[in-house]
């Protein structure tokens, strides 16, 4: 298993390579094909930017199911007494980067416009907690905070 966790990093890394890899080689077929640099040079600037593009929307839902998970475990009834524990898991299609850890409730927030929850949360593996904020939203919770606070807790970015 854990071999399997060192090769997902492997190709994590990879990733952040993709799009100039691919963009590389597109761009250099297309200059060689055609004996033109110049459309080579932009179909290669297009591929990149289009990887580039399809990774981002990739790495947004990995995000958004990570933070769901966290939401739905501080909204669930185990941690509806605040300092009990409560247990979070997601598991991707792509079973690489699936996470798991502790909600701890710190506080309830009512409020005539939102039934709001406030806790603790942390990766299974990882010392360190985080402060969220999740929301009802129709029958199941939804991550409130803010997006840029996200870079902080790079793990899970």
């Amino acid at each position: 298993m854990r071999r399997l966790g060192l090769l997902g990093l492997a190709a994590l890394g990879g990733c952040a390579q993709l799009p100039d890899v691919t963009g590389a080689v597109a761009g250099g077929g297309a200059a060689l094909a055609s004996s033109n640099p110049a459309l080579g040079f932009a179909i290669g600037i297009s591929v990149r930017a289009g990887v580039s593009a399809g990774l981002q929307v990739v790495m947004r839902r990995r995000q958004q199911a990570e933070q769901d998970a966290i939401a739905a475990a501080i909204g669930a009834p185990v941690p509806a007494a605040e300092g009990l524990p409560g247990a979070w898991a997601v598991r991707h299609g792509i079973p690489l980067g699936n996470r798991e850890g502790e909600v701890r409730l710190v506080r309830v927030i009512d409020s005539a416009l939102a039934e709001c929850r406030e806790a603790l949360f942390r990766v299974q593996g990882e010392g360190q907690w985080f402060l969220t904020t999740a929301c009802r939203q129709g029958e199941g919770w939804k991550w409130a905070a803010a997006e840029p606070a996200t870079t902080r807790w790079g793990s899970l970015q």
